[in-house]
């Protein structure tokens, strides 16, 4: 079971922390993470492009000019894709991106960004996130944890003054424990859990043995 030393926002140690072995100490797929992080992005493109059909362009569908006799080469309209201005054949139309992927499948990616971010020793633990509610005050504690230029803070939002202060940095980023995620995980260089996110990032993640969930 990882152990890790507990902190508060001046950078001091104030205790320790069991983490759970099925949420922290997991095997890191890496394959997994990299499935997982396609289908979050591939979520969140907008998929708006837009080009027009043959029967969407302006002009007219009259023949251009008769069939015969002219010498030059047979057309229809000049609505059809090789003219200038005319339609699209193959062109993008409004669609969505987003495709399925199993529940389980996205809890045990979450639970190797996890590891992988205790492996590392970039994941750190607080005792809870205190701030006065302004982007400096927040800065600074992040500076004394010395978590680098990015860094995730996951703590619940009961927390406003730490949503209000984390809401203008440069790189780091507040999430909430519910919608922890692969992608800002991976994304961002050190992981920042206050003791309360944790125990809920644990509870919503932990590994039922068959036997408590079959006699449940």
């Amino acid at each position: 079971m990882p152990k890790l030393d507990v902190k508060n926002i001046s950078g001091n140690s104030v205790g320790s922390i069991d983490l759970d072995d099925t949420v922290f100490g997991a095997e890191v797929h890496e394959h997994l993470l990299w499935e997982v992080v396609k289908w979050q992005l591939a979520k969140r493109r907008a998929g708006t492009a837009s080009t027009k059909r043959l029967g969407e362009v302006r002009g007219s569908s009259k023949k251009v000019w008769k069939q015969k006799g002219t010498g030059q080469a047979r057309q229809g309209s000049r609505q059809a894709p090789h003219w200038v201005g005319g339609g699209s054949v193959f062109g993008p139309k409004p669609r969505s991106y987003d495709y399925a992927m199993p529940r389980r499948t996205k809890k045990v990616a979450l639970r190797a960004a996890l590891s992988l971010r205790a492996s590392e020793h970039k994941l750190v633990v607080l005792d809870k996130f205190e701030t006065d509610g302004k982007t400096k005050s927040v800065a600074s504690a992040l500076a004394s944890l010395k978590t680098g230029k990015k860094a995730l803070i996951v703590d619940s939002k009961s927390n406003d003054k730490l949503i209000r202060g984390a809401r203008n940095l440069a790189a780091s980023q507040w999430i909430a424990p519910e919608g922890l995620n692969v992608y800002d995980i991976l994304r961002h260089d050190i992981l920042v859990l206050t003791k309360e996110a944790a125990n809920m990032v644990t509870e919503a993640l932990k590994e039922v043995p068959e036997s408590e969930s079959s006699h449940a």
